[in-house]
């Protein structure tokens, strides 16, 4: 495609006319100097970059991902994001142990290979700029992170636990049914998060994004995966996070059960994160509190695999009388 007729795709698919310089990158390398109304030209297609993503996590709002782009792809017309390679490493603690996690972008290219065509993950493919740098280029999805679906419910606990959790306990079963059959593959999805799970529009399906990080545990290759997933089950169970802090607000309809709490009640990953949800909401099921204690500092058994997780999680629906979803 030569320049011109670049210009005139980037005037047709945008409806505005295209930079007076026109700079066209095909190493990605220095992704921060990569800007709106550069192109980016990778095996012989060119996006036209409109800017960059933001953070969507607790705190980070607003916060641009320079190195993951909105663009044009001009072949088509279509809205797309890249994500170029980004490499970061750092420690996290979980109780005692040290673990550390790092961007790994040749691990997100192995993981939408093997889900391309399971929607139950993002999808998209890999192309190589002239300095080998893998340039994902994702599809969009429409919707919203499954924890904006939770916290703008205006309900009392009780009536959402009945009425609104138990759809979402499904849909939730099916997502961590599609971990379950990652893990199954000898993958890790590395990062899992409230917003690294979308609520698709129109469809309602629970789809995992962003699948770049990894991290070393030795003996635990599963682990990190399987405390997001606590922290996502408990989110959803608890219609929020309740910390110790929100319990002891003068105003907080708990604070009577504030003096019965232990350091055994609240979150290994999390300590300041109330686990035992069952000393403030006594109408939650014991095969459900019991799932989510697993977690919790005063834990004897962890669990080792997903598909231990999601065994117990069957039951908490048996004992509701549901049926137990599958994975697709």
């Amino acid at each position: 495609m030569t320049e011109q007729q670049i210009r005139e795709r980037i005037r047709e698919f945008t409806r505005l006319p295209a930079p007076a310089v026109l700079r066209i990158h095909t190493d990605t390398t220095q992704f921060m100097d990569i800007r709106a109304g550069d192109c980016i030209l990778v095996e012989d297609r060119i996006f036209y970059v409109r800017g960059e993503e933001f953070e969507g996590r607790f705190g980070l709002d607003g916060e641009p991902k320079f190195w993951v782009k909105r663009v044009v792809d001009l072949a088509d017309g279509s809205r797309k994001i890249v994500k170029l390679a980004f490499f970061e490493s750092f420690h996290m603690r979980l109780g005692e142990e040290r673990i550390r996690c790092f961007r790994s972008p040749h691990k997100e290219s192995r993981i939408l290979e093997k889900t391309a065509g399971d929607v139950r993950f993002m999808q998209g493919r890999t192309f190589y700029d002239t300095a080998g740098n893998p340039v994902r280029v994702l599809e969009r999805i429409s919707g919203k992170p499954f924890y904006d679906i939770v916290l703008h419910l205006d309900m009392d606990h009780e009536t959402y636990y009945y009425e609104v959790f138990p759809a979402i306990f499904s849909n939730l079963m099916k997502a961590f049914y599609a971990v379950r059959d990652l893990h199954r593959e000898g993958e890790i999805h590395g990062d899992i998060r409230n917003d690294h799970l979308l609520v698709e529009s129109g469809t309602g399906r629970y789809r995992w994004i962003d699948f770049d990080y990894t991290f070393d545990w030795p003996g635990q290759p599963y682990g990190v995966d399987l405390f997001g997933l606590g922290n996502i089950l408990l989110f959803a169970a608890g219609m929020g996070f309740h910390t110790l802090h929100d319990l002891q607000r003068p105003d907080s309809p708990h604070r009577h059960v504030v003096p019965d709490l232990r350091d055994e009640d609240f979150s290994l990953f999390f300590p300041h994160r109330l686990m035992n949800l069952k000393k403030i909401f006594p109408h939650i099921r014991e095969s459900l509190n019991k799932v989510l204690m697993h977690f919790a500092t005063g834990a004897e058994v962890f669990y080792e695999s997903a598909q231990e997780m999601v065994e117990d999680l069957e039951i908490c629906f048996r004992s509701f009388l549901w049926e137990v979803p599958h994975g697709a």
